[in-house]
This record gives structure tokens, sequence and C-alpha cells, in this order.
């Protein structure tokens, strides 16, 4: 399996290391699933990377390939963003996990869109620069019998500051109970 011992070790460190970060287990796969996969829930979300384990193991990288549409400025598609949408990724996701067989893993990681994030920011009032924050992350994990959602601040730079972790934190636990997303807090 492609995340074993030394994920999981490298998360109970960075875990204990930084008390802003919340690791949520979901109560409800089959909601949850449908939620991720399925309903509009995460499309606020850009997809940084993806891996998924059947039958064999797919990786996804996020990243949009601009050299791809370079040279064809009359077709080229708007592109805002460094990753492309978790909308546009999540049907090729889907297929990759249905069928008759659960997953052996999955893990997505996902930003919640620049200029969501800057407003959620600004609404709650950070003490950081928003210029100084890379992204707000939502790390799912399934590891083929649970499934953990971590979440993350990247930074431009370091910062002493914990305020835009807490706030990301609040948010996230805030958005999903108000979906209906059932998690216990780690």
């Amino acid at each position: 399996m492609a995340f074993g011992i030394f994920d999981l070790a490298a998360e109970k460190i960075i875990r204990r290391t930084n008390k802003s970060m919340t690791a949520l287990q979901i109560t409800s796969m089959k909601q949850f699933m449908n939620h991720l996969l399925v309903a509009d829930t995460f499309d606020p979300f850009l997809l940084e990377e993806a891996a998924i384990g059947t039958g064999c193991t797919f990786h996804i990288d996020g990243h949009v390939n601009r050299d791809f549409y370079a040279g064809d400025e009359d077709t080229a598609p708007d592109i805002p963003y460094e990753l492309r949408p978790w909308s546009e990724l999540k049907g090729l996701c889907f297929d990759l996990i249905k069928g008759r067989r659960t997953p052996l893993f999955f893990r997505f990681v996902l930003h919640l869109m620049p200029e969501k994030a800057a407003a959620l920011l600004e609404k709650e009032g950070c003490d950081v620069e928003i210029s100084q924050i890379k992204a707000l992350a939502l790390n799912i994990r399934y590891d083929g019998s649970k499934a953990v959602l971590t979440t993350a601040t990247a930074f431009h730079t370091f910062l002493l500051s914990k305020e835009p972790d807490a706030i990301w934190d609040r948010a996230l636990k805030k958005y999903l109970d108000g979906k209906g997303i059932g998690y216990e807090e780690l």
C-alpha cells in the first residue's frame, strides 16, 4: 500500500507539533462519499493531487499544464487557477472508485479556491496578510476502512501566527456541520 506506517507516523508527529491542525474521522462513509464524488459539496475546492488504489494505483496531478494550450489562443480555455477545480475531476475519480469492490485506499489533497479562502480570512479578521497565505488545504485519506480529513495551511514564508490555521479549522467544521457530514475529532 502506498500510504504505510511511515505516513501514519508522520501524520501523528505533525498533529502533536501543530496543535491547531484538525483531524476529523468521518462517521458515515456512504454519506461522505456521496458528498465527495456526486454532490457539489466540495466544488469550492481545487485538486492538487489524488491517489486511488484499486486493481492498480492511479495518480492524478491537478496542476494545469498550460503548455498544452500554448499557441491556441482562440480556443484555449480561460484558466484562472494553477490547479484544476475539483468539480472538473471528481467524475473521473468517481469512475476510478466505483465498482463492486471497495478501493484499497485513496487520498485527495484539495485547496479551497483562493477567492473563497481570502474572503473567509478577511471576514474572520485574520491577523496575517492574505498575500502571505498560499492555500487552505484539506487532505482526505481513506485507508480501506476509515476516512480522515486533515486541515493544513500553506504559507509563502514562515509565520509565527497560528490564527489562519484556527480560522480554517473552525470554518471546515462549521461547513461539514452545515452539510450534515458526520465526523469525530481525533
